[in-house]
């Protein structure tokens, strides 16, 4: 791994910033961009999302999976509450992912049972050190207001995980049908224990707590099948709630730290990430800091 410095020394030869394509709606302008990673060693596909002016001190928004965003009209979406001025103006970066997605979106500081997540740490790297010194050259912004991350399913649980260890780098993170199952210990050994083997929830049991975090959550009711623990409730939202009762044990409340969503008949796709995704942006970024209609 370089070090930080060398990393800038060798920038130029290892990063090819390409734009691919801008295009310009009322309230948004999409630039699709190739960013040529050295940690990842593949391309890796940007779409920025932006107002129509930006100015600073501006909100960051990171997301995993960004390929999802353009399923979903994510720019109509967005659009659509700019008319309607329900949220203030954000910088939205998708991500695209890549073919070796469960080894980059794994947890960082832990594999899962299998191995996987591998490159979780080398996925930080391009986002701290690759990633965002690009955004703020491309779009001439010294610092951010504030930073946050999002993604669905696995993307859910990277977010997650890079927003939980990286703590003053974040304010929010939002989490739609996040792979919270994730755990260190196959769930058919005789000494798997949910309380104890899933990854993330461990990792928040552990770690110091950071007063400043905001958390959204959405699980789908049909969102699967499996109930592990057969208590009537799929794994999916055990998973959520039982990591925001973690949550709440570590000091954050329901009431101002942590939204929870449960879409009924939501399954685990990409039109009920979009129907949940404008009430995330609300969340986050209403002129007020609440929902509105």
């Amino acid at each position: 791994m370089l070090m930080l410095s060398q990393y800038y020394l060798f920038s130029s030869s290892f990063l090819n910033f390409e734009t691919m394509e801008r295009e310009k709606m009322a309230g948004v302008i999409v630039e699709n961009h190739v960013l040529e990673s050295y940690f990842l060693k593949r391309d890796v596909k940007v779409d920025c999302y932006l107002p129509s002016s930006i100015q600073e001190p501006v909100n960051l928004l990171l997301i995993n999976d960004g390929q999802d965003l353009v399923t979903m009209n994510f720019s109509g979406i967005v659009e659509n509450l700019y008319k309607n001025e329900s949220i203030s103006p954000l910088l939205c970066v998708g991500i695209h992912c890549s073919a070796d997605r469960k080894n980059e979106y794994g947890t960082a500081k832990i594999l899962d049972y299998k191995g996987r997540g591998a490159k979780a740490g080398l996925y930080n790297s391009f986002i701290f050190e690759e990633l965002l010194p690009f955004i703020r050259k491309k779009y001439s912004i010294e610092s951010f207001k504030e930073k946050s991350f999002a993604g669905f399913s696995l993307g859910g649980l990277s977010a997650l995980d890079i927003v939980w260890n990286y703590p003053h780098e974040f304010k929010r993170v939002g989490v739609f049908s996040g792979s919270l199952w994730w755990r260190d210990t196959d769930q058919d050994d005789v000494d798997f224990d949910e309380t104890t083997d899933r990854i993330m929830h461990s990792q928040i049991r552990k770690s110091n707590y950071a007063p400043w975090l905001k958390f959204f959550f959405e699980v789908g009711t049909l969102d699967e099948t499996a109930d592990r623990n057969n208590n009537g409730v799929i794994d999916s939202i055990d998973d959520a709630v039982s990591l925001i009762d973690e949550l709440v044990a570590k000091g954050y409340t329901k009431e101002a730290d942590i939204k929870y969503i449960e879409l009924q008949d939501g399954k685990h796709d990409v039109p009920t990430w979009a129907k949940a995704f404008p009430d995330f942006l609300k969340w986050g970024w209403s002129y007020n800091g609440e929902i509105t209609d």
